[in-house]
């Protein structure tokens, strides 16, 4: 794909976003081929998509990994980002987010607004993302493009804001009435996807009418001077409206709802019109800020100016089998070409670039230059990782890093042979430097490779990848929950260290108190001694003694969470004592106090969301009330009716298999992670025995 220049304000920095099944990729693919970047548009049940090129994505029929590319539509150049809709793996939503500049959300028209819809919604809101909603899939039995408007005004925001009307519904589909033009665009099959204008059906003149009325009137509300003009009973012209959405769209203000079929290419010439009409170039956006690396109180800012000081964050890390290393990059200001440094201020490295890739799914075209509004993989720079900062090393800056949701479940991984110990060490190593949702550990009791992620799918994926990627086929043991510990009420203690060997002796003594904190607070560390009782010098080994209890875990060896540990006093000897003793005295003062202090083991409690039919709803609910669960509310969707109820995840283990069943296999499910919740007393103690059966608790 040969770069075609095009000025800032003509560039469109877009992600596309929606739950699983929604049909985001097949619009994706429908982009490609409007925009002549394809020659025919791939269908998810074929396998054949471009975007979804991975052996997995492509066998399952979902997006895993997000995916890049860029076409031109009407003189802009967009660069899309693709991304997952399965809930596993939203971290790949989440620093999408943080680079594009606008977000299309697409929703289907069945299923409506659905769990990761509200995840991502929740998520661009944080970012204050631009935004347009297309309600896809009206060909569907069972779609209702006013049903899905209610829930998103119910649900996501009162700002959305039809600009079409559907014409026809389910089989009947064929067209949209456009709401500012006042014009009728219908689809039909020997005109190569391409739309013609006719007058508004006089079945939905009314309608249309009404809708259009309501429009105008919330676009002039965003606008002190067209609101004058049209209180006053002016005609606002539609170029000028148009120009007054795009700016309320770019504010936040006002969000578009277009509607269409994408697999039938009905509405997605429109949607095109729209992300290029209402979606922000970078230089409608203010300046990206950033701070002075080492003081975080002095904020930069960084246009998206070319000719500004290079700047551009690390969103993405890939391992290619054919060029290595890939950091994927959002250029924000600046340029620069191969053979430049950029600087890691994390690191604190200079890098040199070795190449620079335009993306295309799993394709690449090597380019001499990068300037500010790309999107690029470098080859070169090894040290990022995601949420990293590459800034020119003359005028270095530090963007603000990316925040990932704590895995949940995990699994042990046995290499076949002591041979294979190592490259499997580094092949999960690699497999979470790439996804910053998947982390790593290592058990030297029983010799296992840990991996946890965000759920079994997200796991299984990973284990996939270790065997087609890199040829290993490790045992692997059965998901197990991420148990964290906490304390439910407070203690104070006193604890001596004493040791007395033929030289200097070991001397430490301090007294503490834990107590418990709001879920979610993590740890918390305070020192409330004298110097003159613990000297400065020793406090930092005190913490780290607590934190490296806390971390290995008191009452079943999961870490605890959710305690702030206070240092109140202690005493030292001027001979005996060193910063070691207070390390050790740290760590058996809090392992003791937690042990007073009422444990408990906390467990992730998961959002639910089931579709089945309704003859199947009781059989359902009374399975969720059997899994310690709840239900929270039950909706109807077209045809099925959806259930949303939060259950433990220790009780949702195999669910997929148990839902077939109870269901005939019509029944859907999705989880994602909510919060953490106490354990009862019963099975925690049942969750402990087994531990120690296991030999998982350390001797102490």
């Amino acid at each position: 794909m040969a770069k075609k220049s095009a000025p800032m304000e003509k560039v469109r920095i877009i992600g596309i976003f929606a739950h699983v099944d929604a049909g985001k990729t097949t619009t994706s693919e429908a982009f490609l081929y409007f925009t002549g970047r394809i020659h025919r548009a791939g269908g998810i049940d074929e396998g054949d998509t471009q975007l979804d090129w991975m052996e997995q994505e492509r066998e399952r029929g979902i997006t895993i990994m997000a995916a890049a590319t860029a076409f031109h539509w009407n003189r802009h150049r967009v660069n899309l980002i693709d991304t997952p809709g399965h809930i596993d793996f939203t971290a790949e939503v989440v620093r999408s987010m943080r680079v594009i500049d606008g977000g299309v959300v697409v929703l289907c028209g069945v299923g409506g607004v659905e769990p990761q819809t509200e995840t991502v919604w929740m998520h661009a809101n944080r970012d204050n993302l631009p935004r347009i909603l297309f309600i896809n899939k009206l060909d569907r039995i069972g779609s209702d493009f006013e049903r899905v408007l209610g829930e998103v005004h119910e649900r996501l925001t009162k700002k959305a804001v039809p600009v079409q009307l559907p014409i026809g519904k389910e089989d009947d589909f064929r067209g949209v009435v456009d709401l500012l033009e006042e014009k009728a665009l219908i689809w039909a099959d020997d005109e190569d996807g391409r739309p013609r204008e006719e007058p508004i059906p006089a079945a939905l003149e009314e309608r249309a009418a009404s809708l259009r009325a309501a429009l105008v009137e919330a676009i002039c509300e965003t606008d002190d001077e067209l609101l004058g003009r049209w209180l006053e009973g002016e005609e606002i012209e539609v170029e000028t409206l148009k120009k007054a959405l795009r700016q309320a769209v770019i504010d936040n203000d006002l969000m578009p709802v277009l509607c269409g079929a994408s697999r039938e290419h009905i509405g997605v010439q429109p949607l095109l019109d729209a992300i290029v009409d209402y979606l922000p170039a970078p230089t409608d956006l203010k300046p990206i800020l950033g701070s002075v690396p080492g003081n975080g109180d002095e904020i930069i800012e960084r246009p998206d100016d070319p000719d500004a000081p290079f700047c551009a964050a690390a969103f993405k890390i890939v391992t290619d089998p054919h060029v290595g290393h890939l950091t994927w990059v959002r250029v924000f200001s600046g340029q620069m070409g191969v053979g430049d440094t950029v600087y890691n201020p994390r690191t604190e490295e200079m890098e040199r670039v070795g190449r620079i890739y335009y993306l295309h799914g799993d394709k690449r075209e090597q380019v001499e230059r990068m300037e500010a509004s790309d999107v690029v993989a470098l080859v070169g720079p090894r040290s990022a990782v995601t949420g990293d900062t590459l800034c020119d090393p003359d005028q270095p800056v530090v963007l603000e890093t990316f925040e990932f949701p704590d895995p949940v479940i995990k699994v042990a991984l046995k290499p076949e042979s002591n041979e294979q110990r190592e490259k499997l060490r580094e092949a999960v190593r690699r497999l979470s430097d790439e996804d910053p949702t998947l982390e790593h550990g290592y058990d030297p009791e029983t010799g296992e490779e840990i991996l946890a992620g965000m759920g079994e799918l997200h796991l299984e994926i990973a284990v996939d990848r270790l065997q087609r990627e890199f040829g290993l086929t490790p045992t692997i043991s059965p998901p197990e929950v991420a148990y964290r510990e906490t304390v439910r009420r407070g203690f104070e203690t006193v604890m001596t260290y004493r040791k007395q060997t033929g030289g200097h002796g070991h001397f430490a003594e301090i007294e503490l108190r834990v107590e418990p904190l709001e879920r979610g607070s993590g740890i918390e560390f305070e020192n409330e001694s004298s110097g003159a009782d613990v000297p400065a010098d020793f406090v930092k080994p005190v913490e780290k003694g607590v934190r490296g209890a806390l971390e290995k875990g008191i009452i079943a060896g999961y870490p605890v969470t959710d305690v702030r540990v206070t240092l109140l006093d202690g005493k030292y000897h001027e001979v005996d004592s060193a910063a070691m003793d207070f390390e050790i005295a740290g760590s058996m003062a809090v392992q003791k106090a937690v042990r007073q202090a009422a444990p408990a083991l906390l467990e992730p409690v998961m959002e639910i969301d089931i579709n089945a039919t309704e003859d199947q709803v009781g059989s359902v609910v009374a399975d969720i009330g059997r899994r310690r669960g709840s239900v929270n509310a039950m909706r109807v969707r077209g045809q099925m009716r959806n259930i949303d109820g939060q259950v433990p995840l220790a009780e949702a283990r195999g669910y997929a298999t148990d839902l077939r069943s109870l269901t005939k296999g019509r029944g859907t499910f999705t989880l994602e992670f909510d919060h953490y919740d106490v354990v009862p007393d019963d099975i925690a103690e049942e969750v402990i025995e087994r531990r120690k059966e296991e030999g998982k608790l350390r001797r102490r």
